[in-house]
């Protein structure tokens, strides 16, 4: 399994769009996003790229573009965001083919089989919704705190 700085960063910053759009309807700047999360410019651009072209962003350009999510805050799946930035992530050593072994199953290859499909079942079935809602605090107090800081 392998979650990367980049996967962390997408779902930091899917969620701040979300925020962002609960307070205002419109385009966020990524140097905004970068700023409140402490998140590298150059690198949240590549990683917008990635969303941007999986369908989970719409991008804007001139004074008052930039990004903002395609779709409502509770239909966009943590799995989704994680799946357009990294690579498939497998705790198998054998990316599922049963040959971990010297060409055979090794003696947890089952297990390592459940754990994947638990992980990513729990990923698609948490929306940027649920993980805003289950905060302490509520929208408005976690929006409020986004304006003091960017």
């Amino acid at each position: 399994m392998n979650l990367t700085t980049k996967g962390k960063y997408a779902v930091t910053a899917a969620l701040d769009l979300a925020m962002q759009q609960t307070i205002a309807d419109g385009f966020t700047k990524i140097s905004d996003v970068a700023k409140r999360q402490d998140i590298p410019a150059a690198y949240l651009e590549q990683i917008f790229s990635r969303l941007r072209k999986a369908g989970i962003l719409h991008a804007a350009r001139g004074p008052n573009g930039g990004f903002k999510l395609s779709k409502q805050r509770d239909e966009v799946m943590i799995g989704e965001i994680i799946s357009a930035v990294e690579r498939n992530m497998d705790a198998t050593q054998c990316s599922g083919e049963g040959i971990c072994n010297s060409g055979t199953k090794c003696i947890a290859h089952n297990f390592w089989i459940d754990f994947n499909d638990n992980v990513n079942e729990f990923l698609m079935n948490r929306s940027l919704d649920d993980v805003i809602t289950n905060r302490r605090g509520s929208v408005e107090q976690m929006g409020q705190a986004l304006i003091a800081t960017g």
